[in-house]
């Protein structure tokens, strides 16, 4: 059957392909909006170039609706032959449990630990010393994006920074526009706290907190602050209905949203809309305030088959996704930044330069995924979503249930 499939595909895939076979692998993620569709098809066009078959195996709903459907499957003993999870935690047990491909060779052989940048990443990936996952991109949740058309309506200046954001909001709503587009999944819920915390609580209390669990930090004045602004955020965002955070986006886009907290996947979709960077809309890391980033992003893990074609086909897939061509290809139409410092990214936009500047600066800090277990980061955001959508929760008793899971992460 895979001679059929190279005689079928003709001369040119065969002299394309880096396979003694071909090989489909199925590879699941849950990139479904227009820009992260646009993204994983340049890994399906370069991993199909190699004269193997991409089987996409997209999950709509995001992260949280996908990875449960992943883990199950691969702990059910109907493994994928790829799949994303975030930098971090998230395949600990299912390393531990032995269902993961080691990668140490393939990685020791071709230098990544000299070309991930930064070496967090990889370190994400290493568990007792072995490899098993490849970092694809550098994605941080702590951007604003602002809507010059929403702005210009209303009547008053694009925003620099989250102070002026709030105090614009009434005149935002007095004009008919939703001052903050938040989806209703519990992680943007959080991601929007986690966000607020570094902008307006800062980058030495967000450490006392997320690195060293402290607690009379997380009960303390300054993370008062951020649960004020929390309630602010709570207000500016009342009468967002939207589901996912691309509907957001889009309000955003169209101008019936000022902005959006939201990842810097959110590039991809203003791209999709051919909007421009600093004409059309804003782009504020740190909501203006505190420009650092955190390294979390997206990993793919592949899971242990008994096929030993398909067992080399992985290897050259994770070879090719860490590759030059694929860094640029790929990120590029993801908004993401590369994870390697050695690609000619000439054709960035200008939130992507502002992402690859902090980079260089090295203003960096761990993603939740990378400091907490899932299971907290589940408390986190169950907590948050449920602050959003419900007033009777003050920012006080907030604050308090928050210290709380602190004090019980693992």
């Amino acid at each position: 059957m895979n001679t059929l499939k190279l005689f079928l595909a003709g001369a040119s895939a065969l002299a394309l392909s880096t396979s003694v076979n071909a090989t489909d692998l199925e590879v699941t993620h849950w990139w479904t909006s227009g820009g992260e569709a646009a993204a994983v098809a340049e890994f399906a066009r370069m991993f199909d170039a190699t004269g193997n078959k991409w089987i996409d195996g997209a999950i709509a709903g995001g992260g949280g609706t996908a990875r449960p459907v992943m883990i199950s499957r691969i702990t059910g003993g109907d493994p994928m032959a790829a799949t994303q999870f975030n930098h971090g935690r998230q395949a600990e047990e299912l390393i531990e449990a032995g269902l993961m491909l080691d990668l140490t060779e393939l990685a020791e052989k071709e230098g990544w630990k000299d070309i991930v940048n930064p070496p967090s990443l990889l370190d994400s990936c290493t568990l007792d010393g072995r490899i098993y996952c490849v970092p694809v991109n550098i994605h941080s949740p702590q951007w604003l994006w602002l809507s010059h058309a929403a702005f210009e309506k209303a009547g008053v200046a694009v925003p620099t920074n989250w102070e002026e954001y709030v105090a614009a909001a009434p005149k935002l709503r007095d004009a008919g526009i939703l001052p903050l587009a938040v989806g209703q999944q519990p992680w943007q819920s959080n991601l929007l706290f986690g966000a607020v915390q570094i902008g307006v609580g800062g980058i030495d209390l967000w450490k006392q907190i997320n690195l060293n669990k402290d607690v009379a930090a997380a009960s303390g004045p300054e993370m008062a602050k951020v649960f004020q602004a929390m309630g602010d955020a709570r207000e500016m965002a009342d009468g967002s209905n939207v589901q996912d955070w691309n509907q957001a986006t889009n309000m955003v886009i169209t101008g019936t949203a000022g902005g959006q907290i939201m990842g810097d996947w959110a590039q991809g979709e203003f791209q999709v809309a051919n909007q421009v960077a600093g004409k059309d809309y804003t782009c504020l890391p740190g909501l203006g305030v505190n420009e650092y980033l955190s390294t979390g992003g997206d990993a793919f893990y592949f899971p242990k088959l008994k096929d030993p074609e398909k067992a080399a086909a992985q290897l050259e897939l994770a070879s090719m996704m860490i590759s030059k061509e694929a860094q640029v290809a790929f990120n590029l139409k993801k908004g993401s930044l590369p994870i390697r410092g050695d690609i000619d990214l000439s054709a960035a936009n200008d939130c992507m330069k502002k992402g690859l500047e902090i980079l260089a600066t090295g203003n960096l800090l761990p993603s939740g995924d990378q400091v907490f277990s899932a299971d907290t980061q589940t408390q986190f955001n169950d907590l948050m979503v449920e602050f959003m959508n419900d007033k009777s929760i003050t920012p006080e008793d907030a604050q308090k249930r928050y210290a709380a899971i602190v004090e019980s992460a693992d």
